[in-house]
């Protein structure tokens, strides 16, 4: 009879199951934007993906050109003009020129960081039930279960986010690294990392709401 104990490691088992469920989630750090940008917001955007991966290049350019688009945004991804590779700045220019972009969205992937940190032991407690002959009856005994702390370690995706205008010979007007801890795959990620983006972006009036 360890009931106890059974309950004890439920609720453990509980925690790792949410704690597993947050290491899925993005979050938008170092996010930086122009106090001198007032307007008006930015209508038709060119998305660039700077991967040497063709595939994933593709992929990230049409998922940031879907969300957008949900905000009344005419974005197009490089790729459909530059499809064997990411143009350089000169190429870039003449595109923008040529296409009357009024922005410019820059995805790009950064080295995968390790972290590491402490976690603390725990200390839980046993229930037992034995007979005992003297007292010819079962009793109920306790003890103390040490779990000791130990050091975990922690991978983290990194992309940054950059948005230009083209106005004024260009400057940039947001920029953000987003952190995604322990991602099991970009498909999973991409998603939420868009979704932060558009938010943020919203927000600093650098484009419009989501219809």
């Amino acid at each position: 009879m360890k009931t106890f104990l059974l309950l004890a490691a439920g609720g453990l088992f509980c925690c790792s199951i949410a704690l597993m469920a947050g290491c899925a989630s993005s979050e938008l750090v170092e996010v930086w934007s122009d106090s001198t940008f007032h307007g008006p917001a930015l209508h038709r955007i060119l998305v660039m993906s700077v991967s040497k991966n063709a595939v994933q290049r593709r992929i990230w350019e049409d998922a940031f050109s879907a969300g957008l688009a949900r905000r009344d945004v005419a974005a197009s991804a490089s790729y459909r003009e530059f499809p064997d590779a990411v143009p350089d700045t000169d190429k870039v220019e003449r595109v923008v020129r040529s296409n009357n972009y009024d922005g410019v969205l820059v995805i790009r992937r950064l080295p995968t960081e390790t972290t590491t940190q402490y976690l603390q032991g725990y200390m839980t407690k046993e229930q037992d039930m034995r007979y005992d002959r003297r007292r010819d009856k079962f009793v109920t005994y306790y003890r103390d279960i040490e779990h000791g702390g130990y050091v975990d370690s922690l991978k983290v995706d990194i992309r940054a986010i950059d948005v230009w205008t083209t106005e004024n010979e260009g400057h940039m007007v947001w920029s953000a690294t987003c952190e995604t801890p322990e991602p099991n795959s970009a498909r999973e990620v991409r998603p939420e990392i868009v979704k932060l983006v558009m938010s943020a972006l919203t927000r600093e009036g650098i484009i419009g709401p989501e219809r």
